[in-house]
């Protein structure tokens, strides 16, 4: 049984979109999102899979991303594994609690070809623990891959969670 109770404002926004027919879904989930942060249109992110366990995003090779060898560059990179790892974290933390992005750990291992994914993942303990604390952190499990199936980035990211309100003394 999956450690889930009430949906939190961000999974009841994208819930929203079920009645969106299917073809149209990435579309509008990526125009909600691209609202919600701003930088994640500008790069052109696409949030192909977004579930309180899982979260898929692609970047496309395009100029806008690019580095000086026509790969995309590390900073997308980043952006697209932290974007991935925070949202499955944002799917998760209770609606009087924030998000923060805490560490990261990003190793280049390969040259990337074409497109990019990432992939962020959360196990149910570990949304269990969310939706039990107004403060915490968990360390995301992400994979990135290019169009090849090959890893170019190794990444560790840790986030934390904590009260949206005034802050307790």
């Amino acid at each position: 049984m999956t450690p889930h109770n009430n949906p939190n404002r961000l999974e009841r926004q994208l819930d929203r979109l079920s009645d969106v027919p299917a073809f149209a879904r990435t579309w509008f989930r990526g125009v909600v999102m691209h609202r919600a942060v701003p930088f994640t249109g500008t790069a052109g992110l696409d949030f192909l899979e977004m579930t309180v366990s899982r979260v898929e995003i692609g970047l496309k090779n395009e100029k806008k991303v690019q580095n000086h060898i026509g790969g995309i560059h590390a900073s997308a990179m980043n952006l697209l594994a932290e974007t991935a790892t925070g949202m499955v974290v944002g799917m998760n933390v209770r609606d009087d609690c924030i998000p923060l992005a805490k560490e990261l750990k990003m190793a280049f291992k390969k040259r990337a070809t074409g497109s990019l994914r990432a992939v962020a993942t959360l196990s149910d303990e570990q949304r269990a623990a969310m939706r039990a604390s107004d403060k915490g952190e968990v360390t995301v499990a992400v994979t990135v891959t290019d169009e090849a199936g090959v890893e170019p980035v190794e990444c560790e990211f840790v986030w934390a969670w904590i009260p949206s309100g005034p802050r307790k003394n």
